[in-house]
């Protein structure tokens, strides 16, 4: 089985990244024509449907954090790290049912807007600029590092600063559209993540199944 990416990948990998660009820079330059607030860019002006919500929170849930990180770390620990995702689930119910309606009475869209609604303006700040750097310096760096070390690899391994770079000024486009295009290229990721991770996983068992037969017929 060939393991490099033909020319078709490529094919796919720089027409979706320029399909999400333009979509991320028209709404963002749309944007700048109407008034800007919180509401808009984080909760996509309200016009969001219920799919593109679910699709948004799984998406946001699964990477290359999961793919490549966590699998990595079943690998050596056992199916204990699925905890992780197990009560990821949970919390996340636990904040719909319970928290969101509360954010939706009182018109909280951000966390630091609720921590200025509930305590002072200096609470919000430190929490705002302490996650900004949390997510910028950890969370994204190591996504963007493991989405390309596995694009990278099959790349032929020489390209790993530029991919790394590519998928940062994509990031960058997607982001300026706010909540609105974030949610719905969501919808294509979550696609790609559930038949990605059916592939991934039907290959690992069936390369497990073959090498166990070797194994047993070698004896």
């Amino acid at each position: 089985m060939n393991q490099n990416l033909a020319f078709a990948d490529y094919a796919v990998f720089i027409i979706y990244f320029i399909v999400v660009s333009v979509y991320g820079y028209t709404v963002y330059r749309k944007r700048k024509q109407d008034e800007h607030d919180a509401k808009a860019y984080f909760l996509a002006e309200g016009n969001l449907t219920w799919w593109a919500i679910g699709a948004s929170l799984i998406a946001s849930n699964i990477s290359a954090e999961q793919f490549i990180g966590m699998s990595g770390e079943g690998f050596f620990l056992g199916i204990a790290v699925a905890a992780y995702e197990w009560l990821a689930a949970v919390a996340l119910i636990i904040v719909a049912v319970w928290f969101i309606p509360v954010y939706l009475k009182n018109k909280i869209y951000t966390m630091p807007q609720f921590l200025k609604t509930r305590y002072n303006e200096s609470t919000a700040l430190i929490m705002a600029v302490f996650w900004l750097f949390l997510y910028v310096f950890v969370n994204l760096t190591s996504i963007l590092y493991l989405g390309a070390v596995a694009i990278n690899k099959l790349a032929g391994g020489e390209y790993l600063h530029v991919i790394m770079l590519g998928l940062a000024i994509f990031a960058l486009f997607i982001s300026l559209g706010g909540m609105k295009v974030v949610a719905y290229t969501d919808v294509i990721q979550v696609a790609v993540l559930i038949i990605g991770g059916l592939v991934t996983s039907y290959i690992a068992f069936q390369n497990d199944y073959s090498e166990t037969n070797c194994n047993i017929f070698s004896t």
